[in-house]
Formats: structure tokens, C-alpha cells, sequence
């Protein structure tokens, strides 16, 4: 049976990432992952927040965010509060200023069961943003009006692929800055978005992004800098056809993984933007504006980005390292003579597996080592080609001798993946 020699890609949302809880959207209740990875689904849309734990300062801040108006009350003690456009008849909100009154708890609570009634769009983000303190990311795409004035079934799903790979752009680049970032740190970029929700916006056009300030905050704080510095870039490539900006926005964050995710966000569009606002209830991240400005990007960038990332991906230097990984793949065309290895790496790189091409004798070495179930060491440098899974030059291979406890966990785990593992002589290599 044949597998590629590298990990699976794809472009839906990573493993972590949860539907809006309040969405009614039929695809945001349950997609499919990237290949290998679980089903991701809408947690209960009767968990809410609890009134005793909002701070009515918070919602306040959210309602106005949204589009709410305060059309009176008596100052100091409520607020009465409507949503936007034709969905203020007949609906408002009244919401304590503060909780030292004896009835604030029971207002909150009435506002809250309101707002989970209330058929206007932003009441579930909101209740989102309560029940989970989040900074959200707002993408929008600018295309042709459709029927009904709904955006067409691809281009909501590119909105949707291209708001993950920017995200996972994000994340990347909180693990360490490169131009290219290939393979490396996926693992972990991916647990940084655990827990993030998403959203649709009215008519398919938008998709919101909730980021859990707990473990996710360095992600949007990230994502800040480097979209304002991929602007940036743009803007003075078009002016003088320069890359130098490119090259210092590495600093900042930005790599190919994300000028590529600009490039998918905007094609076939008109134009297109990001936004992001800041938790209410964890206040401006240092040295960051209160209300960011959106970033938006057209058609037009696009040469621009597609060169960056073309740079990015010829200029990113190959990595030497010491690996250590257990071989679960062996290749080669004949009983004798080199072949290739692919090992699961344990430790000395931030990726999954990486392919190694061997002479005769590092090929026995493997082969011994996958046999008593012992782990390999070998030093060589990481190759930006094929996303720095490929192992170059390689030298000191041999088998490191570990305990028998871990001997016994990598054993196991080694034959519950043995469709991995295949002998010499059993075809050309992928």
C-alpha cells in the first residue's frame, strides 16, 4: 500500500476550532477536519453565561460594540438598549450599570434570556464573548450580490479556508518567526486555536472568530502586527517595486503562510478586510490601539503577495538539527544499496516526520532499530523543500537506547501503525 511521505494538508478549520454555539447555520454545525483529524460540532447552545459573573460594564461595551443604542434609563442605576435596524421594534434590553443594586443579578439575567431570544444576528456573538472572554477577528469578502443577497456555497467556503490559514498564520508566528515556516511547529500553532469558536455572518459574506483570551490572546495580539505590516509591504512594493518591506515584515510576523492566506481571502473577490476588537473583560493588549483599524486588501495586492511569498519560500534557509524519531517507514528499490526512512520525530525539530535518504549501511542501522523498536538519532539539516520534512546530509545515524518502559510505549505505538512500515523491495518511493 502506498502513503506519501509527508503529512496530510487541507484547508479546513484545525482540530480545536468549534462552530459558533449560537449559530443556525446548517454548515457551521458539523464539518470534517483535515484528513486523520477528528469532526468538529457546535457545543450546547443552552450553555450560556452566568448572570452572577457578568460584569454589566462588559456588556455594555459589547452591546455598543455591535451596533446596540442606550435610548435612556436613569442614569447610574439601567440602561434601556436596541439592537440595530429593523430589529429594534418591539425588542430592547434593560441592563443594570452596575451589580451593587439588589435587583442587578435579575436584570442581567432577563437581558441575557433576551439576548438569546432576540432575533438579531450579533445577540449570539455577544453571548459568545460573555461566556468565554475572546477577542474577535472579523474577515468580510466584497463579491457580486447573489440570490437572495447570499454569497455563493465556494466562495463562503474559501471565506472559510482563508480565515483558518490566517489564523493558523497567527499562531505560527507566536512559535517563532520565519519567512517560510513549512512543517515546523504545526502541532503546537494548532493547540494554540483550541477552543476558538467561529461564526457566520449574515448571507455568507463575513465569519467572525472567537479567540479565547486564555491561551489565545498572543495569537491575536500576533495577528495584529503582522496583517498591519503585510498592508504596510504591500503599499510600498506598489509605490517603488521593492521587496525590502517583506524582508523586515518577517519581524513582525508575517511568512508566506500568510501572504498565501491573504492571496486565498481575496481572489474572485472585489475586495476584502480583517478586523479585530479586543476582549472588553481583558482590556488593549500593551501597545496595541484600543480599536484597531480594519485591514483590507484588493484585488491589486495581489501580484504583490504572490511575489513575497515566492521570496519567502527561496529565501528561507535550511536548518541543521539532531533529530531523534522512531523509523516507521522503510524504502528502497533493491535488496541492497541506499533507501529512505521516515521517522516520527520525538524530539530536535518542531515537525511530525521527515524523510531521510540513507547509504547502505545508515539504511541497515534503521532497519535494526525499527526491529528491537529503538528510536534513531541522526544529524543532517531540514530542507525548506517539501516544507522542511526532508532530512538532507545526513551523518551519525545511530539507534539511542531508552529504558524499557519507553521501549515498550514506542513498541506499541510502532505496531498500531504498521501499515507504515514497509520492507525493501516493495516498489518505487512516493
Amino acid at each position: 500500500m502506498h502513503r506519501s511521505m509527508d503529512e496530510p494538508t487541507g484547508g479546513a478549520p484545525p482540530a480545536g476550532t468549534r462552530a459558533h454555539p449560537y449559530a443556525d447555520d446548517p454548515d457551521t454545525r458539523t464539518r470534517t477536519d483535515e484528513p486523520g483529524q477528528r469532526p468538529y460540532a457546535d457545543p450546547d447552545p443552552g450553555q450560556g453565561p452566568d448572570p452572577a459573573r457578568v460584569d454589566p460594564a462588559v456588556l455594555g461595551t459589547l452591546l455598543l460594540r455591535h451596533g446596540w443604542q442606550r435610548r435612556g434609563g436613569a442614569q447610574g442605576r439601567y440602561g434601556r438598549w436596541t439592537p440595530p435596524g429593523p430589529a429594534a421594534s418591539g425588542t430592547s434590553l434593560l441592563v443594570p450599570d452596575t451589580t451593587g443594586f439588589p435587583d442587578s443579578e435579575d436584570l442581567l439575567a432577563e437581558a441575557l434570556t433576551a439576548l438569546s431570544r432576540s432575533a438579531d444576528p450579533s445577540a449570539r456573538d455577544i453571548l459568545v464573548a460573555l461566556t468565554v472572554p475572546s477577542d474577535e477577528i472579523r474577515w468580510w469578502r466584497e463579491v457580486p450580490e447573489g440570490t437572495a443577497g447570499a454569497a455563493d456555497w465556494t466562495g463562503a467556503d474559501q471565506l472559510r479556508t482563508a480565515a483558518w490559514q490566517i489564523l493558523l498564520a497567527g499562531a505560527l508566528a507566536v512559535r517563532g518567526r520565519a519567512g517560510y515556516h513549512g512543517a515546523r511547529h504545526r502541532r503546537k500553532a494548532r493547540a494554540a486555536l483550541d477552543g476558538t469558536l467561529v461564526g457566520p455572518a449574515p448571507g455568507g459574506r463575513g465569519l467572525t472568530a472567537f479567540v479565547p483570551v486564555a491561551g489565545g490572546r498572543d495569537v491575536a495580539v500576533q495577528l495584529y502586527a503582522a496583517l498591519h505590516a503585510t498592508r504596510e509591504a504591500v503599499d510600498y512594493q506598489r509605490a517603488t517595486g521593492g521587496m525590502e518591506a517583506f524582508d523586515a515584515a518577517v519581524a513582525a510576523g508575517v511568512s508566506r503562510e500568510l501572504t498565501e492566506a491573504v492571496v486565498a481571502l481575496v481572489r474572485g473577490a472585489e475586495g476584502a478586510g480583517i478586523t479585530l476588537a479586543w476582549a472588553p473583560a481583558a482590556g488593549t493588549p500593551e501597545g496595541c490601539p484600543a480599536s484597531p483599524g480594519p485591514v483590507e486588501f484588493s484585488p491589486g495586492d495581489l501580484p504583490a503577495l504572490r511575489l513575497a511569498g515566492v521570496r519567502y519560500l527561496r529565501d528561507e534557509p535550511a536548518v541543521p538539527v539532531r533529530i531523534t524519531g522512531a523509523v516507521v517507514r522503510l524504502r528502497r528499490s533493491g535488496p541492497r544499496g541506499p533507501g529512505v526512512v521516515r521517522l516520527r520525530v520525538l524530539a530536535g525539530a518542531e515537525v511530525a516526520h521527515v524523510r531521510i535518504e540513507l547509504d547502505e549501511e545508515a539504511y541497515r542501522i534503521a532497519g535494526h532499530a525499527h526491529l528491537v523498536g529503538l528510536p534513531l538519532r541522526v544529524e543532517g539539516r531540514l530542507e525548506n523543500r517539501g516544507g522542511f520534512r526532508r532530512l538532507t546530509g545526513a551523518s551519525q545515524v545511530a539507534p539511542v537506547q531508552v529504558d524499557e518502559a519507553e521501549r515498550d510505549r514506542l513498541m506499541k505505538s510502532l505496531h498500531e501503525n504498521v501499515d507504515f512500515f514497509e520492507e525493501a523491495c516493495s516498489g518505487d518511493e512516493g
